[in-house]
């Protein structure tokens, strides 16, 4: 089997990644649905677009690091099919009310924030249930093929949605069947994990019910300089450059007098950059933060360069850019927080990074909404641009901070702790793998006694790293050891 598809092999992954291929097709057609119905309903308003987005985010704000703790305590199979179905019956409620044309705007703004409470849920257990199914050795592929087939869904979905809204005439009714499609297609991703291999599975124990959990995931990941630069990075990318929803649909309606089939041509436009930098994704072995904050360097500059497209044409064109570079940042910041965090806190840390990806866009979307209504749709591109390349710039020098403060801490005595980490240095082995590692333990005469490991010494020439050697290298380093000592 290729390399790009080797996480394919494990039959458990192959049942979740059909269930998902389904349910996301249908996600994607509701996304482009729902939207059309807002500015149905609201006259083409972006600012009850942007609430709207903001309202079905919102939960991920104020409820995924919770949902992160739930992940961590019970089991993730379980736990996905319960936040499926609650999906499944919010988009039930919203198909059938604009079907039979009751629906008003209060309406969107109600259901897609339970919309988003089913989400907020799912999301870290999703996430983390990854790395149950294949492993931490193929996590970066599985991650790379999740995004793969999340943005294959999305070629389909946004051009079938409008298509379908075009042809049933382009009102309330014809979002309302798109919807309703949607909520057929979480029964995939149901049916799927109910066909699981338990026995396949390497599920972690559940974590015990504590008072600190979740006090204890947020210290973790704040004394982690790769996370926190991975954590800056998407926020401010995903909070004020990533509100698509917004951002094209006013392009494509107010700056280009397009309608709905062309509106969902741009996303999957969008999709087929991202679809490429998916695969490329699945192949990469080794994640190195320098992509993390190439890739996000690269979005912003996109962003501002699409604010000042003249046509159409060159938008749609020019939108794959834009998709492979999201989709580069995204995917590389999920697999190296997974990769940095141990097990048993990996539901936690993979909920915070939720929370900043999708909490920021309640904070983002109703702001870009009111740049585009006040000063012109371009400007929703080119604000985005220029705040995530400023994020950048901050994530680096934070990131070189915290590097610094650790790297004077851990000269403070010896044995201390690890080398500070750098933007060249991959993310290749999971924290669990890292902490079945033999713990490096420098030896100089006073400090340890003769039952502990000697190391060379930590000052001599060419000792750039602590190392633990094997049982005839330490033989060797004590006999030129004692070599030294004065007669």
């Amino acid at each position: 089997m290729s390399p790009t598809f080797r996480s394919l092999a494990n039959p458990n992954y192959r049942r979740y990644v059909a269930g998902s291929a389904v349910s996301n097709v249908g996600t994607w057609m509701q996304r482009v649905a729902q939207d059309w119905l807002v500015l149905s309903l609201s006259g083409g308003s972006g600012v009850a677009l942007g609430i709207t987005t903001g309202l079905q985010f919102l939960p991920a704000l104020l409820l995924s690091p919770y949902a992160g703790v739930i992940a961590d305590r019970f089991p993730k199979r379980r736990l996905l099919q319960v936040t499926q179905l609650t999906m499944a019956l919010a988009a039930t409620v919203l198909g059938l009310i604009a079907l039979t044309g009751h629906a008003q705007t209060w309406h969107v703004y109600l259901i897609a924030f339970v919309f988003g409470i089913g989400s907020a849920f799912d999301g870290p257990a999703r996430q983390a249930f990854v790395s149950e199914m294949v492993g931490t050795k193929d996590l970066a592929n599985a991650v790379g093929l999740n995004s793969a087939t999340f943005n294959a869904a999305r070629l389909v979905g946004p051009a079938l949605a409008g298509l379908m809204i075009g042809a049933l005439g382009g009102g309330s009714a014809a979002t309302g069947w798109v919807i309703l499609l949607n909520a057929l297609s979480y029964l995939a991703v149901i049916w799927q994990l109910q066909r699981m291999d338990p026995r396949l599975l390497t599920t972690p124990e559940p974590v015990a019910r504590t008072s600190g959990a979740l006090r204890a995931g947020v210290a973790y990941v704040r004394r982690q300089p790769r996370m926190v630069l991975v954590l800056i990075l998407v926020f401010f990318a995903a909070t004020f450059g990533m509100n698509f929803q917004i951002t094209s649909a006013l392009m494509a309606t107010e700056v280009f007098g397009k309608g709905a089939g062309e509106y969902g041509i741009l996303g999957s436009a969008l999709a087929v950059g991202s679809l490429t930098g998916a695969l490329l994704a699945a192949r990469r072995v080794k994640i190195r933060l320098r992509l993390l904050v190439l890739a996000t360097v690269g979005f912003g500059v996109a962003s501002i360069v699409a604010g000042m497209l003249p046509s159409y044409l060159t938008f749609a064109l020019f939108s794959p850019v834009i998709g492979f570079f999201t989709l580069t940042l995204l995917n590389s910041a999920n697999a190296t927080i997974q990769l940095e965090a141990p097990p048993e806190m990996r539901g936690r840390a993979v909920a915070l990074y939720m929370t900043i990806v999708m909490g920021g866009t309640p904070i983002g979307s109703p702001i870009i909404g009111w740049i585009g209504e006040t000063f012109g749709p371009r400007w929703t591109f080119l604000v985005g641009g220029v705040m995530t390349l400023l994020g950048a710039v901050l994530a680096v020098l934070v990131f070189a901070r915290m590097n610094e403060r650790r790297h004077d801490h851990d000269h403070d005595g010896p044995g201390s702790g690890p080398s500070p980490a750098v933007l060249d240095g991959p993310v290749e082995k999971s924290a669990d793998q890292r902490a079945r590692r033999p713990v490096p333990v420098a030896v100089r005469e006073g400090v340890a006694g003769p039952s502990v490991t000697v190391l060379t010494p930590v000052r001599a020439a060419g000792n750039l790293g602590l190392r633990v050697w094997d049982n005839q290298a330490v033989a060797r380093a004590r006999k030129r050891m004692a070599a030294r000592q004065p007669s």
